[in-house]
C-alpha cells in the first residue's frame, strides 16, 4: 500500500514512507496517520520530519520551514552559566535514566499549552529507540537528585533535540551547554525544530528547510541503522 491524499493532506498507510517535505503546508504539517514504529521514526528523522500532536489526536508529521537549529560553535554561554559549570554546581550523566527523563519532560507545564504532546505511546516509542541505540538522554543532578535533563534522536552528525525539563533554576541550561560543548566536534548542528526565545538566547537560529536537509545528506546519516 502507498500513501494517498485526502482533503489536500497526505494520509500515511502501513507502508513505511513519507511524501517529500516540499509538500508540507505553510505551517509545516506534512502528513497524518501512520504509526510510531522504530522504522518509521528513523526514516522520519533522517528525512527532516518529526511527530507532534496532542493526546487523542491522529499522529501528525511536521517539517517546518524555516528550521530552528543551533550551530555548536555559536552556542552563547552566559556568565552565570559559566560560573555554575566552573563550580561544578551540577553533575551530568548520559543515558542513565532515559525513561525518567522523558516522563519528566511530559509532565512539564508549558506556557500557552494544555497538557503535553508526549503521549504514553510516544514515551514507549522513544524508549524503544533508546534501547536500539538511536535516542539518548542527558541527566542533570544536584545532591544525587535528578533536577533537569533532555532527550533527543542521535543521527551521528545531527542531534535532534525533542524536549527538556528543569526542576531547579538553570539545570536544563547547564545540561544543554555541557552537552553542546562536549559534542561540538561530532554534531554539525543541533536541531531545535521550531523557534523558542529560550533557545534563541543560547544561539539557535532559523535556516531554510532545504539547508537543514543538506546536513541530513551525510553518509553517516543516510546509512544510519539500529544497533
Amino acid at each position: 500500500m502507498r500513501c494517498f491524499t485526502f482533503s489536500t493532506m497526505v494520509w500515511l498507510t502501513d507502508k513505511i514512507e513519507f511524501p517529500d517535505v516540499s509538500n508540507a503546508n505553510k505551517g509545516g504539517l506534512l502528513a497524518l496517520g501512520g504509526d510510531l514504529s522504530p522504522e518509521r521514526l528513523l526514516l522520519a528523522y533522517k528525512s527532516g520530519i518529526f511527530p507532534w500532536y496532542n493526546p487523542g489526536e491522529i499522529i501528525q508529521w511536521w517539517s517546518p520551514d524555516p528550521r530552528f537549529i543551533l550551530f555548536p560553535p555559536d552556542l552563547k554561554i552566559s556568565k552565570s552559566t559559566r560560573k555554575l559549570l566552573s563550580q561544578e554546581y551540577f553533575q551530568f550523566t548520559e543515558n542513565q535514566c532515559f525513561r525518567e527523563v522523558i516522563v519528566k519532560c511530559a509532565a512539564v507545564k508549558r506556557t500557552n499549552q494544555n497538557g503535553t504532546w508526549i503521549t504514553d505511546d510516544m514515551i514507549e516509542a522513544y524508549c524503544l529507540l533508546h534501547e536500539m541505540g538511536l535516542a539518548k538522554s542527558v541527566e542533570v543532578w544536584k545532591n544525587k537528585e535528578l533536577v533537569g535533563g533532555f532527550y533527543g534522536i542521535d543521527l551521528k552528525t545531527v542531534f535532534c533535540g525533542e524536549s527538556m525539563f528543569s526542576e531547579t533554576s538553570n539545570a536544563s541550561k547547564c545540561g544543554f551547554t555541557y552537552f553542546v560543548q562536549k559534542y561540538s566536534h561530532q554534531y554539525k548542528i543541533i536541531d531545535c525544530q521550531i523557534y523558542t526565545s529560550y533557545l534563541e538566547q543560547l544561539g539557535a537560529v532559523e535556516i531554510p528547510r532545504e539547508r537543514f536537509r543538506e546536513y541530513l545528506d551525510s553518509e553517516k546519516v543516510k546509512n544510519l541503522h539500529f544497533k
